[in-house]
């Protein structure tokens, strides 16, 4: 399988491409700065060096040619404003699932964050519009005949791997190593699990390949 990772260098994503790598696959970064383009190689990956917030849906088509999933591991960073909010995790995640209707490629795989359509929908607040736009790329995916799947992971932690979570429709607060969200999404990616599914994510008691939908 040959999965595009948008948001590429992040900490998530690194580990994605590590676990996809390792397993066989082929790992394509998505990313915006060049200079971290070793990185990517290191963990695997083959580095595509886009701006999500400058190209068109049809080019990036173009540069998917290949693939087989895409995963949405990108965001705006802790410390972009509110537009950024809305340009990178709303936006260039409805240009990817746009991009990917157009190469052909059927399977999405989106994350998201917990309980992300609790924002205040009137609220300038920075940390209010990030959920607002996480809410809203996930509603645009869901609306899709794409084999999606949308992950809400609670708090990140840089914990080593338990390979143990809870999920559910709703789990209340909780935090969750990132290993552990990366080892999710290759799971669901590599075994095709919790097609068209969406579920939020915390640390638990129960073995990822347990705890996933069918």
């Amino acid at each position: 399988m040959r999965v595009a990772i948008a948001g590429g260098h992040g900490q998530i994503a690194l580990v994605i491409e590590h676990l996809l790598s390792d397993a066989g696959h082929d790992a394509v970064g998505i990313i915006r700065n060049p200079d971290h383009a070793a990185d990517l190689v290191a963990a695997g990956a083959t580095p595509l060096v886009l701006d999500l917030e400058q190209i068109d849906a049809a080019t990036l088509a173009d540069e998917l040619d290949g693939v087989d999933a895409v995963v949405f591991a990108a965001g705006g960073g802790p410390s972009s404003g509110a537009a950024r909010k809305l340009t990178v995790d709303r936006d260039a995640a409805v240009l990817l699932a746009d991009a990917a209707e157009r190469q052909g490629i059927d399977r999405y795989v989106m994350i998201s964050a917990l309980a992300t359509d609790d924002h205040d929908p009137d609220s300038d607040d920075v940390f209010q519009v990030y959920l607002k736009a996480k809410s809203q790329a996930d509603a645009d995916l869901r609306s899709r005949s794409l084999e999606w799947t949308v992950i809400r992971p609670g708090g990140l932690t840089n914990d080593p791997p338990t390979g143990l979570v809870s999920v559910a429709e709703s789990t209340g607060p909780g935090r969750i190593p990132r290993a552990d969200v990366a080892a999710v999404v290759v799971e669901v990616l590599l075994h095709r699990r919790a097609v068209r599914s969406q579920f939020e994510l915390i640390s638990g008691a129960t073995p990822i390949g347990e705890a996933l939908p069918g």
